[in-house]
């Protein structure tokens, strides 16, 4: 029983080790961001996006709690617009802020999370006319996570991706005019 005991502990900790070792070699820094083409001028795109209360209608972590608690500070659309929420575990807390703003163009967010843990993040909304009546819109995220915790970098990619594709997924169905957003991918 000592034997196999022993033979466990060193199991978990050479895994451990390991994962600490391979944590030293990952990028402490991610980036993360999909686009979309959307059938409506660049200026209704742009005019859309910019008044981050509109993020209800097609983000999916704004649906994972309906009933989250949400304080707004400022004008909705312009710089240091605040839109803070405090949801159940899958919502969690933070907020959201509008830190620069290029009309027709960019918006800058910086995201602030204080639960489940805390972090901060930068958000970005670019709109580029292809047409007349046809808008490319990117949505990307970008942070930073110290070590060893930064070994999530490695799959962020996919869990954040997958999150920006479907809210982008539903923002094209809400502008193009079906209200009833489609896309929703569940936390697990």
């Amino acid at each position: 029983m000592k034997k196999l005991l022993k033979k466990v502990v060193v199991v978990v900790v050479s895994i451990i080790a390991m994962l600490l070792i391979t944590a030293i070699f990952v990028k402490k820094d991610y980036t993360v961001e999909r686009e979309i083409t959307i059938s409506k001028s660049n200026e209704e795109v742009f005019s859309y996006v910019k008044h981050i209360k509109n993020q209800d209608q097609y983000s999916v972590w704004t649906m994972l709690d309906p009933s989250m608690k949400k304080d707004f500070r400022g004008t909705d659309g312009t710089v240091g617009f605040v839109y803070a929420w405090d949801g159940n575990d899958k919502a969690g807390k933070g907020e959201q802020e509008i830190k620069e703003l290029t009309e027709g163009k960019a918006v800058n967010m910086e995201l602030r999370f204080k639960k489940p843990m805390e972090s901060i993040a930068y958000a970005h909304m670019i709109t580029e006319a292809v047409s007349d009546n046809e808008t490319k819109l990117k949505w990307g995220m970008k942070g930073h996570t110290p070590y060893p915790m930064n070994l999530v970098n490695l799959f962020i990619d996919g869990l954040l991706g997958k999150d920006l594709e479907a809210s982008l997924v539903n923002l094209k169905t809400v502008m193009e005019g079906n209200n009833n957003p489609i896309a929703v991918h569940e936390k697990n």
